[in-house]
C-alpha cells in the first residue's frame, strides 16, 4: 500500500507538470520536461526530500562520510532544505537516526543544524533555520556562534549560487566570490580536522579557489556527483582536515 501511495503520488505530480507545461514558453518546456524524465527528480518525491540536490549530498557522503551521530553541520544556502534534510538524518539531530537493525537507536549522539539563507525555508524537524539572513554577515557569523554547541562546526556545506544572469564568466566569479567568504566563516567556527563542501562553477578562477583551500585543509578535492547534470558545469571541493589559522597581531 506504501509503495502503491509513492506511485500514485509521483504519477500525479507528473500529470500536474505536463498540464503546466502547455502554457509554458519553450524553454520552460524544455525544462518541465527534462524534469519529468529526470530518476533523481521522481526519487526526491518517492523518498520526500524537497529537492533532487540531496542525491548529490548523499552520494558524497556516502562515499566520504563527512557527516556522523553527533555532528554539528552548518548549511550555507540552505533552502529549500533538501541538504539539511539528510544532514538532520546522518548526524542524528532529531533523534530519529537509525542503527543497523532499522531502528531508531536512543544510543546514538544526536548532531546539530544549523541552516542559512536569504530566502524563506520551511521547517525542519531537527534543524534551526535562519531566513532573511547573508552568510558573509558578521551579524550572521556572531549568531551561529552562538547556536553551535561549544560555538564549533565540525563540517559547513554550501550547495548557494548566485541568480544566474546570463553571463557565464560573471556567475562563475560571483560563486567563486561566495565559496571564499566561506574560508572566513570557516575560520571563526570550523574546528580544527573539520570538513567544507562547496558547490562551484567550473573556470578559470577554480584554481585560485583551489589554491586558498589548500592553504588551510590537508586535503582537497574535487568531485562531480551522478547527480549532477553532465551537462552542467557545476563541481564541487571537499576540503577535509582544517588547520586552524592563529591570529596574528
Amino acid at each position: 500500500m506504501w509503495c502503491f501511495s509513492l506511485q500514485r503520488r509521483s504519477l500525479h505530480s507528473s500529470l500536474c507538470l505536463m498540464k503546466k507545461t502547455k502554457s509554458k514558453t519553450p524553454a520552460e518546456q524544455r525544462w518541465m520536461q527534462r524534469q519529468l524524465k529526470d530518476p533523481y527528480v521522481k526519487a526526491s518525491h518517492q523518498q520526500h526530500f524537497r529537492c533532487r540536490s540531496a542525491f548529490k549530498l548523499l552520494e558524497i557522503d556516502d562515499k566520504f562520510r563527512i557527516l556522523k551521530p553527533g555532528y554539528s553541520v552548518v548549511d550555507c544556502g540552505a533552502a529549500p532544505g533538501a541538504w539539511s534534510q539528510v544532514a538532520v538524518q546522518r548526524v542524528n539531530s532529531a533523534g530519529t537516526a537509525a542503527s543497523a537493525c532499522d531502528a531508531s537507536d536512543p544510543d546514538l549522539p544526536r548532531g546539530t543544524v544549523i541552516g542559512i539563507d536569504l530566502l524563506n525555508i520551511p521547517p525542519l524537524d531537527g534543524a534551526h533555520f535562519l531566513p532573511s539572513h547573508d552568510v558573509t554577515d558578521l551579524a550572521t557569523h556572531a549568531k551561529l556562534l552562538e547556536l553551535l554547541p561549544h560555538s564549533r562546526a565540525h563540517v559547513v556545506l554550501s550547495d548557494m549560487a548566485p541568480n544566474a544572469s546570463g553571463f557565464r564568466d560573471m556567475d562563475h566569479e560571483k560563486l567563486i566570490l561566495m565559496c571564499l567568504s566561506l574560508i572566513d566563516l570557516a575560520g571563526k567556527i570550523l574546528q580544527p580536522g573539520g570538513s567544507l563542501l562547496c558547490k562551484y562553477w567550473d573556470g578559470i578562477l577554480a584554481h585560485e579557489l583551489q589554491d586558498k583551500l589548500s592553504a588551510v585543509f590537508g586535503s582537497v578535492r574535487t568531485l562531480k556527483p551522478n547527480a549532477s547534470r553532465k551537462d552542467s558545469a557545476e563541481r564541487y571541493f571537499l576540503a577535509g582536515m582544517y588547520r586552524k589559522q592563529e591570529k596574528r597581531l
